[in-house]
């Protein structure tokens, strides 16, 4: 989601400005480019929040820092959330950017799991059978071994990289014991 055409006011006082667009904003991966971003992005999803969880509704809303995850039982259910979180996105100037954003289905039947593009509300999305959500591999299949397998390479690749320290005279045994 971006910002697209924003205005802002500020408060002096108790006394409120006018309103006025906002051309610039802060640079990307600045402390407050992220605080910023998580106030309006909370106030969006907080608009669209739901008790219970997915077993007894039609859709799930998981959302972390910029990134967000629609779970929902059927096209359907997953067209009308799309259509709630544009609709209040747009309300605080927010858009949804449809080149970052994919479209899974998940079923336990293979045929069924068919990686195509999907049109919502007009927008044609990327089918994936696989993405990574919050550093996790997810996959159409609900399989965990390709995760795990990303796990056990990340740990080779850490012990291989770290091999030569260990043998090092230059660190004491503390030292090693601590790595």
């Amino acid at each position: 989601m971006t910002l697209e055409g924003a205005q802002g006011k500020v408060i002096v006082d108790g006394k409120v400005s006018n309103p006025f667009v906002i051309s610039r904003g802060v640079r990307e991966g600045d402390g407050l480019s992220a605080t910023l971003f998580n106030l309006v992005f909370h106030k969006t999803l907080k608009n669209l929040e739901q008790s219970n969880t997915i077993l007894n509704r039609l859709t799930h809303i998981c959302g972390y820092a910029n990134d967000i995850l629609v779970i929902a039982r059927s096209l359907p259910a997953l067209e009308a959330m799309c259509t709630e979180i544009s609709r209040e996105a747009g309300r605080v100037g927010l858009v949804i950017n449809p080149d970052k954003t994919k479209y899974m289905r998940f079923s336990a039947s293979p045929s069924r799991r068919s990686v195509k593009r999907a049109t919502i509300n007009g927008v044609t999305y990327e089918g994936v059978a696989e993405f990574i959500y919050l550093s996790m591999l997810i996959s159409n299949d609900n399989s965990m071994e390709k995760e795990i397998q990303r796990h056990i390479l990340a740990s080779s690749r850490t012990y291989f990289a770290a091999i030569s320290l260990f043998s090092s005279r230059l660190l004491s045994i503390a030292t090693k014991i601590i790595l």
